[in-house]
């Protein structure tokens, strides 16, 4: 049986996934990668070259094969043949557009295709998941990737689970979280900002959709745990960071006292990496010399020593501090993690065993 993988967008995630499913699509056990532009610009025509070189195949709208031929690409099939033929579909199109591609494509073809995968904005696409966090069963098809955001949050919370807590299940009471936002992608001539931008509370439980996803994303192991997100956009590129405050029930609060108990949950986490580093632009230049694709693939990277463990009246410990978020690197993993489970369950963590480098614990 033929597998083969289909990455519908080519943004800020979906051109980095196809060069990595390309390059170890022998390892992974794809077939063919094919990705998906409708838009034939000449400016975006040495990116799409070099996905062909790799071995990746443009697909797209019948009425776009001329256009795209007169920049010396050809395309190999229309994107519904491409759905058709697909194994699994990771739908990497901006906010709003993978839930249309849904309704219009994805649904028509759900018993042929064992997977389909969006990204963090299409709240409703399907079962969320971040690697690591939870899992994926056999009975799952659609699954939304949660943002990078929600990744880090999601990853600090599961530091601090406390499994024997018979008081509130996960042993977290609350946490209250402040996203602070780079503007916009290095990639990206868009969307910079020249001030801070201060961001709405638009949900009335969640504050923003980052706490609200991180809630839904951890409901099964942490159901009684309040969320709160804000969020700020500062005049950046470089890294998204967040400043977190996360409240222990008493029973978990007896055993994390002082900030180095802290901090040895935190290294306990393999998905978690430490650093002493507090400017975001060391953060993200180690990433760019020693991570994949220049990706950190960690789900979150703590600012050591911002961490700091106070007592709040009631009694309970409340540790503060700030992390960095690895932009789309905590994104990408879940999202090839998800591909292969797709392609084959039972081999996922021996096939992604090769980005095992790349999830670091220092840095």
């Amino acid at each position: 049986m033929t597998k083969n993988v289909l990455v519908v967008g080519t943004g800020t995630i979906g051109l980095p996934l196809i060069g990595l499913l390309t390059r170890h699509k022998d390892k992974f056990g794809i077939d063919d990668v094919l990705f998906n532009k409708n838009t034939p610009l000449k400016h975006d025509s040495a990116q799409i070259k070099q996905m062909i070189r790799l071995g990746a195949k443009l697909v797209t709208d019948s009425d776009k094969f001329d256009d795209f031929s007169k920049l010396g690409i050809d395309p190999v099939c229309t994107k519904e043949q491409a759905i058709n033929e697909a194994t699994v579909v990771v739908d990497c199109t901006p906010g709003g557009i993978g839930l249309s591609n849904k309704s219009d494509y994805y649904d028509k073809y759900k018993d042929v295709v064992k997977g389909f995968i969006a990204q963090g904005s299409e709240f409703g696409f399907g079962k969320m998941y971040a690697r690591g966090i939870i899992n994926l069963s056999e009975d799952d098809q659609f699954v939304q990737v949660v943002s990078c955001n929600t990744h880090n949050m999601a990853a600090l919370i599961k530091s601090f689970e406390c499994s024997v807590s018979s008081e509130t299940p996960g042993g977290v009471l609350a946490g209250d979280f402040v996203c602070l936002r780079r503007a916009n992608d290095v990639s990206q001539n868009g969307g910079f900002v020249p001030s801070i931008n201060v961001g709405a509370h638009g949900d009335s439980e969640f504050g923003t959709h980052h706490a609200r996803d991180a809630f839904y994303l951890l409901q099964d192991q942490f159901p009684h745990t309040k969320l709160y997100s804000s969020a700020v956009k500062l005049n950046t590129q470089y890294m998204h960071a967040i400043r977190f405050s996360i409240t222990l029930d008493s029973i978990n609060s007896s055993i994390i006292n002082d900030s180095d108990d802290a901090i040895r949950r935190l290294r306990a986490n393999k998905m978690v990496a430490l650093t002493d580093k507090v400017t975001s632009n060391q953060v993200f230049s180690f990433g760019r010399d020693y991570g994949l694709y220049g990706r950190i693939l960690s789900q979150t990277v703590v600012c050591e020593p911002t961490v700091q463990v106070t007592r709040n009246a009631y009694g309970n410990t409340v540790i503060n501090g700030f992390s960095y978020t690895p932009q789309d690197g905590n994104s990408l993993l879940s999202s090839v993690a998800a591909t292969l489970h797709f392609l084959d369950p039972e081999s996922v963590e021996e096939r992604l065993s090769c980005y095992d480098p790349y999830i670091f614990q220092e840095i």
